[in-house]
């Protein structure tokens, strides 16, 4: 299958928020045609390079983005995708007239209630990082953040949540298994509390791990108390390019009738 790409210097894991803004017309142009398809576009990160431009060198390994909706905001695409089905880049394409890749999908994981317990074990471990990264700076997600009530999407969430950095969201989104999902992102999350924990004691200033720069964002859309998942209606990222679907680009607003 060929994939329209918007390259990153973020990851996007199943199951999690994405909100773009678009200016640059070749994703102005990605836009334009997502509108006529279905709306689904994939998402790389940025080995080397700018996410504005072009350029860039990317991994081979991503996620695939769907339109919920979007809106026309100061002549630029404000839009709002979920993260679902994962790939992995065949071939690279021409980035005339934006970047576009023939792609394999790769399995989905699958849930089993032997997986109880380390799903609880993950849980902890992620709000527990999360909480210790709330006291030195504001976070992206809060530690109460409500997940989605699947096994698999959740576990998902707990990985795409986790304060950590953007290549090891990157392997995680290389697992070949939940266990392993599950066991990799409680053990990211312990090192991360437990760094913070020792910069603490050290005195030394600590800075969060952000993917996302001044073009790309994500925001949990809570008022302060529970962030939201992309089932609950929200979940924001700010970057350059891509589409929303159903509607006219020229309108001031469009949803598509698919829930992420």
């Amino acid at each position: 299958m060929i994939l329209p790409i918007f390259p990153l210097q973020s990851v996007l894991l199943p199951g999690m928020p994405l909100a773009l803004r678009l200016f640059e017309p070749r994703y102005l142009t990605m836009f334009r045609h997502l509108l006529e398809t279905n709306g689904e576009f994939g998402v790389v990160l940025i080995e080397r390079g700018p996410e504005v431009g072009g350029g860039d060198r990317r991994f081979s390994r991503g996620t695939v983005a769907r339109i919920a909706q979007y809106q026309v905001v100061d002549e630029m695409i404000a839009l709002v995708a979920a993260g679902g089905a994962r790939f992995e880049v065949e071939k690279w394409f021409d980035d005339d007239p934006y970047p576009q890749a023939l792609v394999r999908w790769l399995p989905a994981l699958e849930w089993s209630e032997e997986l109880a317990p380390a799903r609880a074990r993950t849980e902890k471990a992620v709000r527990r990082a999360l909480a210790a990264a709330s006291e030195y700076a504001t976070t992206l997600w809060p530690a109460n953040v409500e997940l989605d009530d699947d096994p698999v999407v959740s576990a998902w969430q707990l990985a795409g949540i986790a304060p950590i950095g953007p290549l090891d969201h990157f392997t995680l989104l290389g697992s070949s298994s939940l266990d392993e999902l599950l066991s990799r992102t409680a053990a990211l999350a312990d090192d991360a509390a437990e760094t913070l924990a020792l910069t603490a004691n050290s005195g030394l200033a600590f800075e969060i791990p952000d993917e996302q720069d001044e073009q790309s964002a994500r925001d949990p859309g809570g008022n302060g108390g529970r962030g939201n998942m992309p089932g609950d209606g929200a979940g924001t990222a700010d970057t350059g390019t891509d589409e929303g679907g159903g509607g006219n680009p020229d309108d001031e607003t469009g949803q598509e009738d698919t829930k992420a």
